[in-house]
């Protein structure tokens, strides 16, 4: 065979190999990415990664709190907070549960009638104190909550005993009272509550005819990391200056005023209770840090700052590593934090 005739033969393998290279080609471009469609890298976090044995975070509510009515005041408020700071720092610091920390620092704010929870708790529209409280496990995601009762000395007590002792999680008004008397809630008298400050505020917004869209807001709540690398979360209030007889707040609600995940964080918010509902505002917290990547500090303030309006609110948080946010697009938010590394400070307006 000719060598000319032995080259024709082998021509078309030639081609062949050539088509299927380019083929291999044109098959990568088009599965390479377009670089103007891949997502950015999620935001990485600049704070500390380093896990701290237990810490704790608090707030006595956020609002419009004005530096000339409360100064003659604030050593008052300053000292409450300290208070129940120190009482939850030392029983993490003992080894106590997230959990326990949570219930006994919020009855003890509760019992304190500085504050809009408990004793102390504004009246509604028909003159009653109706109150609300939720509590939250970080480790099984177990949660009670309890709205619109008016005889519970402590609400987050019987939040916790509904998370722990029924198949439930929210119950209402009567059927609330009636669980709290079956199993052995401690209740009061209706005037247990009622102290002349929150009745003097009632009786000018009637006389106002106006909601209490301008009062402090000063629901109160816990956020807390144990040595078991635990988290929890608790709330409690007595809503807003002359709600609607029956409304419910935020801080009845698991997910809007209250969550806790040992995945993400623990949240506890203060401010507009139906925006905070809206908005999903304590869940949506940890879904940023599950699903964006954001660190606690990251996906408070873009909650806070960018979903709320000015003046909604704010929200204490605490991740799994014990890191801290506490958040507030008001004018102040009585808040205070301490953890195992020696941190203890209390805070209103700063």
């Amino acid at each position: 065979m000719s060598r000319r005739s032995s080259s024709r033969k082998s021509e078309p393998v030639r081609v062949l190999r050539t088509a299927a290279l380019l083929l291999l080609l044109l098959a990568a471009a088009c599965a390479a990415p377009d670089p103007s469609a891949v997502e950015p890298a999620a935001p990485v976090s600049a704070e500390p990664r380093a896990r701290l044995d237990w810490a704790l975070a608090i707030h006595g509510g956020a609002g419009v709190i004005s530096k000339d009515e409360y100064e003659p005041v604030k050593e008052e408020y300053i000292a409450s907070l300290t208070a129940a700071l120190r009482l939850g720092a030392a029983l993490l610091e003992e080894g106590g549960t997230s959990l326990d920390a949570v219930e006994r620092v919020v009855t003890l704010l509760e019992d304190d009638p500085r504050f809009n929870a408990g004793k102390g708790a504004v009246f509604n529209h028909e003159g009653h104190n109706e109150l609300d409280a939720s509590i939250m496990s970080g480790d099984t995601r177990r949660c009670g909550a309890v709205a619109a009762v008016r005889t519970v000395k402590n609400p987050i007590v019987l939040a916790r005993k509904v998370m722990e002792e029924s198949k439930h999680v929210l119950l209402v008004s009567d059927g609330a009272e009636r669980f709290a008397a079956d199993h052995g809630v401690e209740r009061v008298d209706l005037e247990y509550f009622r102290t002349e400050r929150r009745w003097k505020e009632w009786m000018e917004k009637r006389a106002q005819a106006e909601a209490a869209e301008s009062a402090p807001m000063g629901t109160e709540g816990v956020v807390a990391l144990d040595r078991h690398g635990n988290l929890a979360a608790g709330t409690s209030t007595g809503g807003l200056t002359g709600k609607a007889a029956g409304r419910v707040g935020d801080s009845a609600v698991i997910g809007a005023g209250t969550y806790a995940d040992d995945r993400t964080c623990a949240v506890s918010g203060t401010g507009k209770g139906e925006e905070f509902i809206r908005f999903s505002v304590a869940y949506r917290i940890a879904a940023l840090m599950e699903h964006r990547g954001m660190s606690v500090g990251q996906a408070a303030e873009e909650v806070v700052k960018n979903v709320l309006q000015p003046g909604d609110g704010g929200v204490i948080a605490l991740d799994r590593d014990g890191n801290v946010a506490m958040v507030f697009n008001t004018p102040g938010m009585f808040r205070g934090a301490a953890d195992s590394r020696g941190r203890s400070e209390v805070a209103i307006w700063e």
